[in-house]
């Protein structure tokens, strides 16, 4: 970490008031392509706005954020600036979060889907300010910086919008990517246009990487200074539960083997009910429990699972969850935490299919034995670990899904093993909160300075 961080940090930040907010003319051909592509393309925007309420992708009380504008009041001194793409990313920020506002920092945090804005105002505290974040036009963007006039940005994974970070660096704001990822997939398209990534990542004066992987892929690509630091969503906490709620659940199961399958994608639910099909012969009692990622596909879930001849309820719509129920669709948002207190089975989502795995660090903080399937290359590291030390179990067809599934079910003393060592692992591979707070302390430190002149 650079000594002269914090001094850099002080002299940006004067220099920001007299200089223009200007992007300079070197960039790539790309890169000026396309922002005048997304300069020209600000006509169209309410009719996107108009096609992504009808889907359910804008809340209609806040689609001007998308825009730039604000209802909120920038609050006084230093404001913190978080942006992440969604759920999984601005879930990664909970830990940093407290700790920035244990320094009594001011948050901003910035997503761009529906649900994880539903998920900040159910698990974050209300002093944490959320907003959309802004369509990528240089007059939006220049709408919100204008309005919240943030202090230090800090970017989680690879959610990069270039008008977004080119106007930053033009006003000479302190950005971090923290909890870097370049997926196998990204690296060598990106390494293609070398010259428009370079062109974004030179812009962040730090860059700490999940792993010494992702470091040497940010490094290839034009990060100035990268740091190892780990993954930021192995120091999440456990999600919470209603007590009450899930006392209820637990009264209506009790007796019966449960499954949970979280956050599954299409594709990955008619596996999970065949797969059900196949294990009730054997566990007459057997309760599935599917969690969609996205809330919205639950009656198509529940359709599917008649079709197949079982009987499914919706938590949605408070369809009661009986005996004679198969499958139970958890097609709410934020309730994680209840299902994976509910089961000690867990298979994580998003792995049957091309996606590259959901985060399955919650569900083994609760407890639970983790069956997966090949595609989990958003979390590499972690699931090699934990299937080498036996936390996890990989299923790569329909029959080991089933086969593994069984094996769980059956015996408890697997379970138990798998519980174990699934914990061991995680407890090993943490302490990336830690690291990135001390690689963001000289930022931190210029900030309480400005905290404290500002009170004097």
């Amino acid at each position: 970490m650079r000594n002269s961080a914090a001094k850099g940090l002080k002299m940006g930040r004067s220099m920001a008031s007299s200089l223009p907010h200007s992007v300079p003319k070197s960039l790539p051909m790309t890169l000026r392509m396309y922002r005048r592509l997304a300069t020209g393309l600000v006509p169209l925007a309410p009719a996107l706005i108009k096609r992504r309420l009808k889907q359910g992708k804008e809340d209609p009380a806040r689609v001007g954020e998308r825009r730039g504008l604000s209802q909120d009041v920038r609050p006084h001194g230093p404001l913190v600036w978080i942006h992440g793409a969604s759920v999984g990313e601005v879930l990664a920020a909970a830990a940093l979060i407290e700790r920035l506002r244990d320094l009594n920092l001011r948050i901003l945090l910035t997503s761009g889907t529906v649900t994880s804005a539903a998920v900040v105002a159910k698990r974050f505290p209300p002093d944490v300010i959320h907003q959309y974040v802004p369509y990528d036009s240089p007059r939006y963007v220049a709408r919100f910086l204008d309005h919240w006039k943030p202090s230090l940005a800090l970017f989680i994974e690879s959610d990069l919008w270039p008008n977004l970070i080119l106007a930053g660096a033009a006003r000479r704001l302190p950005m971090v990517l923290i909890n870097g990822r370049m997926s196998p997939r990204s690296f060598p398209r990106w390494r293609r246009m070398h010259g428009t990534i370079s062109a974004l990542l030179s812009r962040f004066d730090i860059c700490l990487a999940q792993s010494r992987t992702d470091a040497e892929r940010f490094s290839a690509l034009g990060s100035r200074d990268v740091v190892t630091t780990g993954n930021l969503k192995l120091d999440v906490p456990a999600p919470p539960a209603d007590p009450a709620r899930l006392e209820r659940l637990m009264a209506v199961t009790r007796g019966r083997p449960i499954i949970v399958a979280a956050s599954t994608h299409p594709g990955e639910d008619e596996m999970l009910v065949s797969a059900h099909r196949s294990l009730v012969g054997v566990f007459p009692h057997l309760l599935s429990v599917i969690v969609p990622r996205h809330p919205d596909r639950g009656s198509s879930i529940a359709g599917l699972i008649t079709a197949s001849g079982l009987k499914p309820a919706l938590r949605s719509r408070d369809e009661p969850l009986a005996a004679m129920t198969d499958v139970y669709v958890a097609d709410t948002m934020g309730e994680l935490g209840l299902f994976y207190r509910l089961s000690p089975i867990v298979f994580m989502g998003g792995s049957l299919i091309r996606h590259g795995g959901q985060n399955p660090i919650e569900a083994i903080k609760l407890g639970a034995a983790i069956v997966h399937g090949p595609h989990v290359f958003n979390f590499t590291d972690v699931y090699a670990a934990l299937d080498q030390s036996g936390g996890a179990r990989q299923a790569d067809t329909q029959e080991t899904l089933v086969r593994q599934l069984g094996l769980l079910l059956a015996e408890p003393s697997v379970r138990d093993k798998m519980q174990r060592a699934g914990a061991a692992v995680v407890e090993d591979l943490g302490g990336a909160l830690d690291r990135t707070m001390t690689a963001l302390e000289p930022y931190l430190m210029q900030l309480r300075i400005e905290m404290g002149a500002a009170n004097a």
